[in-house]
């Protein structure tokens, strides 16, 4: 039990961090970095093959505006709450 709680914690603190990581890559898109920047191709490396798979089921793109990130970002509070709420129940 105690194994099973700290797996599920460890997953939901991953969630949080890659949230961030959506958050800041997003950010940093707005003004047009580098793209030689070190910290700009790890940004893009962790981020884009999720929005590439939402963007082959999902059209992303609206008004000029990709939501990929923002879809991304829901799903993955949806995916932290869901475990959260099954931590309590335990």
């Amino acid at each position: 039990m105690f194994i099973l709680v700290t797996i599920i914690q460890m997953i939901t603190m991953v969630i949080s961090l890659y949230i961030w990581i959506v958050i800041i890559a997003a950010l940093i898109s707005w003004v047009r970095p580098d793209p030689y920047n070190p910290i700009v191709q790890v940004l893009y490396r962790l981020t884009e093959p999720v929005y590439a798979y939402i963007r082959r089921y999902v059209p992303t793109v609206i008004g000029g505006v990709d939501l990929a990130p923002l879809i991304v970002i829901f799903a993955l509070q949806f995916i932290e709450l869901l475990l959260n709420n099954m931590l309590r129940a335990m």
